[in-house]
């Protein structure tokens, strides 16, 4: 594939990703101040976005076998945990931004706990392991099989998980 042509899918399918996430909040915040409606074009257009997505990630030829893609998760999440966010975090101290910072640090906890989980899927993939995650929607901490009493990286409490069985 043509260079160009590659970093050109590669800047849709960021822009397309981006744009999916930031109208499914959008469509929260409309359904939070009473338009229904409103919210359902959010949606709507959320999930067209996400397919554009799909489509660039297809001719990118990023998605392969379910093994290849365990290993890339991995080595993403440890990467954006072990670089990314201890620069972000150094950044934030260096500004003072104490909001930032505590972000940043959960986040990388967090992250840190991504590949973990994604390591153990790798070491037992043929296994098919039925489990129920609970996922705190505050800091995004995911425990596998236990709802914890308190989120472990933001101390939210157990009602604050979300549950995926």
């Amino acid at each position: 594939m043509d260079e160009r042509i590659r970093d050109a899918i590669h800047q849709a399918y960021t822009g397309e990703s981006k744009a999916s996430l930031r109208l499914k909040v959008f469509a929260e915040k409309a359904q939070a101040e009473g338009y229904p409606q409103l919210a359902k074009l959010f949606r709507v257009i959320s999930f067209s976005e996400e397919l554009h997505g799909k489509r660039a990630l297809k001719l990118l030829r990023e998605i392969r076998s379910t093994e290849e893609n365990l290993a890339e998760s991995f080595e993403s999440e440890t990467r954006v945990a072990g670089v990314a966010y201890d620069q972000f975090i150094r950044y934030a101290e260096e500004a003072e931004d104490r909001a930032a910072s505590l972000y940043f640090s959960q986040s990388k906890d967090v992250e840190e706990i991504h590949a973990k989980l994604y390591k153990e899927a790798m070491d037992h993939v043929l296994e098919e392991r039925q489990t129920t995650y609970y996922v705190c929607d505050l800091c995004g901490y995911v425990s596998d099989g236990v709802l914890p009493e308190e989120c472990p990286v933001c101390g939210a409490g157990k009602e604050r998980f979300v549950s995926f069985e």
